[in-house]
């Protein structure tokens, strides 16, 4: 595969299934997630227009609690596999050029584990229903990514100590 086809996402996502809350257990650089941010999740709720809700929270490097909330749009015709996302203010989402892409890669049966990028794949988000994966099961995962193009030299693992960021109670536990 070249880097300059787009890479292939799963054929559909249940989006009633995808709702929740996900640690992040890797990323790629970008400038919004510092390097020192840890504790962070994601969490996805349904808005009344379809819309999804994100909400992702941090804890920065100083220990202080950060948190950005976005809203998800699905992309026609993609079964919910890829998704436009905003964190501007709502009166401002309209502007174009201002949405990130965010391809849903890789997920398991249950909906416990997802591997997510951008088609440009400069972003890449490894996510789990709990802040930690056997390192097999994880290793696997980014060998994923590497198979798709994804440089993965500049990889950081998020640390989850557990702190206070969100919970994902709301789902069951990961079945090893």
């Amino acid at each position: 595969m070249t880097h300059h086809e787009p890479p292939p996402t799963v054929p559909a996502v249940d989006l009633q299934r995808y709702l929740g809350t996900w640690y992040e257990l890797a990323r790629l650089p970008m400038r919004h997630e510092p390097e020192d941010y840890r504790d962070i999740t994601a969490s996805y709720s349904l808005n009344d227009d379809g819309t999804v809700r994100v909400a992702n929270r941090a804890i920065d490097g100083r220990g202080e609690p950060q948190e950005a909330i976005g809203e998800a749009t699905p992309v026609e015709g993609s079964h919910n596999s890829k998704l436009e996302v905003s964190f501007l203010p709502e009166g401002l989402r309209w502007i174009p050029f201002t949405k990130g892409d965010y391809w849903i890669l890789r997920l398991d049966a249950d909906y416990r584990i997802a591997l997510v990028g951008s088609p440009d794949r400069k972003y890449l988000w490894l996510m789990a229903r709990e802040p930690h994966l056997p390192v097999a099961l994880r290793d696997d995962y980014l060998a994923t990514a590497r198979a798709l193009g994804y440089d993965l030299a500049d990889l950081i693992h998020t640390p989850q100590p557990g702190l206070t960021t969100g919970s994902a109670s709301d789902t069951p536990p990961l079945r090893r």
